[in-house]
C-alpha cells in the first residue's frame, strides 16, 4: 500500500486531552512531508478554532473545519463553505431546547450562544482560541449556520438527540457526535466522507492512497475506504471496529505512533 495523504481529525487524535500538540506529533508530520506524503486536517472546530496548528504543522494545502461545512487555505480564506438549509437549522435548533441541551450556533467566523455558563463553553473558548458571542435569539442566525452544536453532559441525553436529528433532518444535514458531549448537526454533504472525497479530488488521489485517523463517530465515515483507517486507543469499540487498526490513546502519542507505525513503517 502507497499512502500518499495522511488526513487526521484533531481533538482526541492529533492532540491531547490539554489540547496540546506534542512534540512527537510535529516531527512525525514532518516526516511525512519529508517522504513527498501530505497531510490535512479535519475537526468540528471552526476554521479560526484550528489557527493555532497552521505554523507549528507548516499546513499547506485545505483546511476542513466544520466536518467539511467550511473548507480554507492556511491563511483561513474560504475555498468553499456548505450552510445547513435554513428549515434544517431551524428544525434542529428546535429540538436541542426541546429535548433540553444547551445549542450552539456556529456561523463562518461567529461562535453563538445564549449564555455563558453553557458546560464546556470555558473548555472549547480554550480549544478554539476565541471568545463566543451571547446573544438573545440564536434563530436570527440560522439562515447561515455552518453547524449548531448540542451540548450537555447527560451523554445518554446526547445520544438520543443524535438518533432524533438524524430521524427529523437526516435527509438534510449530517448529525453526528464529536465528542460524547457534543452533537454537531451541520449540511447533509458536511461530513469526514466527503472531506476524504474533497481532497482526493483535489490532490488527484484514490480513497486507498489515503490513511486517516480519527477517535469518535464522526470519524468513520472517513474510515470507509481508505487505504488504511487507524482509531485511537481511547475510541469506542464500535469506531475502533470501524477502523483497520487501532493505535495507543491521544494521551500517550497515539497519533505519532500511527504515523511511525502503519505510514513510515518504521518499529513495525
Amino acid at each position: 500500500m502507497t499512502v500518499k495523504l495522511v488526513l487526521a481529525d484533531v481533538d482526541g487524535t492529533l492532540v491531547t486531552q490539554e489540547k496540546v500538540l506534542t512534540e512527537r506529533a510535529v516531527r512525525a508530520v514532518r516526516a511525512l512531508r519529508d517522504r513527498g506524503i501530505r497531510f490535512a486536517i479535519t475537526s468540528g472546530r471552526p476554521p479560526r478554532g484550528m489557527a493555532m496548528l497552521i505554523e507549528p504543522l507548516a499546513l499547506d494545502g485545505a483546511i476542513a473545519g466544520f466536518n467539511g461545512g467550511v473548507f480554507t487555505n492556511p491563511d483561513l480564506s474560504v475555498i468553499e463553505a456548505k450552510f445547513l438549509p435554513e428549515d434544517a437549522a431551524r428544525e434542529t435548533l428546535q429540538l436541542l431546547l426541546d429535548m433540553g441541551l444547551d445549542a450552539w450556533v456556529y456561523t463562518a467566523d461567529e461562535w453563538l450562544l445564549r449564555n455563558l455558563d453553557a458546560p464546556h463553553r470555558e473548555r472549547e473558548e480554550r480549544t478554539v482560541r476565541f471568545p463566543p458571542r451571547v446573544v438573545q435569539d440564536l434563530g436570527a442566525f440560522v439562515g447561515h449556520a455552518a453547524k449548531i452544536t448540542g451540548v450537555s453532559d447527560d451523554l445518554d441525553l446526547v445520544a438520543r438527540a443524535e438518533a432524533e436529528a438524524r430521524q427529523r433532518v437526516g435527509t438534510r444535514a449530517t448529525a453526528a457526535r464529536s465528542q460524547p458531549y457534543y452533537l454537531d448537526v451541520t449540511h447533509k454533504d458536511a461530513n469526514k466522507g466527503f472531506v476524504l472525497d474533497y481532497l482526493c479530488k483535489l490532490y488527484g488521489l484514490r480513497r486507498d492512497e489515503v490513511a486517516t485517523l480519527g477517535d469518535q463517530p464522526n470519524d468513520v465515515p472517513m474510515f470507509q475506504g481508505a487505504g488504511i483507517s487507524v482509531a485511537m486507543g481511547q475510541a469506542s469499540d464500535a469506531v475502533k471496529q470501524a477502523a483497520t487498526v487501532t493505535t495507543a490513546s491521544n494521551e500517550d502519542e497515539g497519533f505519532a505512533k500511527a504515523v511511525e507505525r502503519y505510514v513510515l513503517g518504521e518499529g513495525a
